[in-house]
């Protein structure tokens, strides 16, 4: 099949090939595109989609450096919050949005509707440090607890942290694997990840990135704007509600994360972090069902070009 020219502001809606050649099609178009300059965004119909589109892309394009901004896997308003993993999978991706360092991001439709934090906050919040830089104990301490890791006796997730007299131990946001700062006196003296299983020391790195712990600060400032808001936004008497006395204490709630539009003046979404970075080439898959059988009579692929100043087109639905 042969691949569709894009203008910015055009859309092309294409049958859905069989099995995993849609995945072959959409890594020809993300080189073709990457040939030219261009990023490529992907929206699928769900989250397994986007799970098994970046696992057979990657095997079609291994060249292609290809992200998935994943869904929290938790329902609105729920009791608990998503997994440490997921965040920190999704601060990544953000990340990596940010510095360009993506040819292929997925994104599922329904984690594209969530609000998320403004690039500012995300390049706010982020810091590195590196071997024999100056580093003070008590500064690091303040700036990973602001950033919002939590302080334990032993690492061994995403976002914590532990200090050991001269050795602090932490898992920054984002990364594989934890990292051991061994400090001699006021100097970073080496920086080694370790097993967080076994807890032993493996290899050197030289440098260390640190992004927020969470995906909304917790500072004072923050805390105020959240309560503030909750007042002026929610019925009800405030002190009657946990979440709200939680948030004055400093406590983040689990579920906080669907109230994050309180911690900010403005929220952004996914096309924030996408638009500054020109130009994209945005694509769409679905399987619409049959609301008779409940099947999947027909599958489409549709591509729409964009630039920042181009309109985005939703696709059309294949008969």
């Amino acid at each position: 099949m042969d691949l569709p020219l894009l203008t910015a502001g055009k859309r092309f809606t294409l049958p859905r090939p069989p099995l995993s050649a849609d995945a072959l099609l959409l890594a020809q178009l993300a080189m073709r595109e990457k040939a030219a300059g261009r990023a490529t965004a992907m929206f699928t119909a769900d989250a397994g989609d986007a799970q098994r589109l970046i696992d057979e892309i990657a095997f079609f394009a291994p060249e292609l450096r290809c992200a998935l901004f994943p869904d929290w896997e938790t329902l609105p308003y729920d009791s608990f919050s998503p997994h440490q993993d997921l965040i920190s999978e999704r601060l990544a991706t953000l990340w990596r949005i940010s510095q360009k360092e993506a040819d292929v991001v997925l994104v599922p439709a329904t984690t594209a509707l969530y609000r998320l934090a403004p690039p500012a906050f995300l390049a706010g919040y982020t810091f590195h440090f590196k071997a024999k830089q100056k580093l003070e104990e008590s500064k690091l301490k303040a700036q990973l607890t602001l950033a919002g890791y939590s302080h334990v006796t032993q690492v061994v997730s995403p976002g914590e942290y532990a200090v050991r007299g001269g050795l602090i131990d932490l898992f920054p946001m984002g990364s594989l694997v934890p990292f051991r700062v061994d400090l001699f006196d006021d100097e970073i003296d080496t920086i080694r990840t370790f097993d967080p299983d076994t807890q032993r020391s493996l290899y050197p790195v030289p440098e260390v990135r640190l992004l927020p712990g969470r995906e909304f600060p917790m500072d004072d400032d923050a805390r105020g704007r959240f309560r503030s808001r909750w007042r002026e936004l929610l019925e009800g008497d405030p002190t009657k509600s946990r979440i709200y006395k939680d948030m004055g204490n400093g406590v983040a709630t689990a579920g906080i994360e669907y109230y994050l539009p309180l911690f900010f003046d403005e929220t952004a979404t996914v096309f924030d972090y996408l638009a500054p970075t020109p130009p994209w080439c945005f694509t769409a898959t679905w399987s619409p069902r049959s609301s008779i059988s409940g099947r999947t009579p027909t599958s489409a692929t549709a591509w729409c070009a964009a630039t920042p100043s181009a309109p985005r087109c939703r696709p059309k639905r294949c008969s």
